[in-house]
């Protein structure tokens, strides 16, 4: 069993890793093709790494945690707000498969470079990283069916709600804990929180 086999037990063996399509996306995506080259023998730990900059690659238990209350589906549209090396969007284009489409938004223009070369590493058409622009989350002029922030907010980003579809989920940290919000048919919200998590801040 090698180590990414490992992590992915350990993950299932907690309890939180159990969806079948995400299980396959931690199996196939290699969290060691995301991390600085001089971290790769710390790959799969469950702890965040530096990827410089200040920002992380996050701690896998969090990781599957939050893929897990996000709910992907293969041919879903989903945003991936602070991608950083590209894990999750990569995890994300593995289970949305051709039919779906990932978009990763990155503000730091060189974690925008080390994104893409990571996400290179795999064959997702699918998926692609895009530089951000300070004080603006996603894009107004599109929908999605989901929305992943890597990134701990102050307060829940209304224009993330605006940019979900009815039926969509949200899932962001806000200060210290991970919300699931859920959009229905008419655009009502609600959301369930979880607490007990640290994440670098949304910038």
């Amino acid at each position: 069993m090698n180590g990414n086999q490992k992590l992915v037990k350990y993950l299932e063996d907690t309890g939180i890793l159990k969806t079948p399509e995400i299980i396959s996306a931690f199996e196939e995506v290699d969290r060691a093709d995301f991390v600085k080259l001089q971290d790769k023998t710390y790959a799969y730990e469950n702890s965040p790494l530096s990827i410089g900059y200040g920002q992380t690659i996050s701690q896998p238990l969090t990781v599957a945690f939050m893929l897990e209350k996000l709910k992907p589906r293969m041919s879903d549209e989903i945003l991936d707000v602070g991608s950083g090396s590209g894990w999750t969007t990569a995890l994300l284009a593995h289970i949305v498969d051709e039919r779906g489409k990932v978009t990763g938004l990155e503000l730091i223009p060189e974690l925008v470079d080390f994104g893409r070369a990571n996400l290179r590493k795999y064959n997702f058409s699918q998926a692609h990283i895009e530089q951000s622009e300070r004080g603006l989350l996603g894009d107004p002029k599109q929908k999605f069916d989901k929305i992943l922030v890597s990134a701990s907010a102050k307060a829940l980003p209304k224009e993330l709600v605006l940019e979900l579809k009815p039926n969509g989920i949200l899932v962001l940290p806000i200060r210290n804990s991970v919300f699931r919000i859920r959009k229905n048919l008419q655009g009502n919200v609600d959301r369930e929180e979880f607490p007990g998590f640290v994440f670098v801040p949304l910038i």
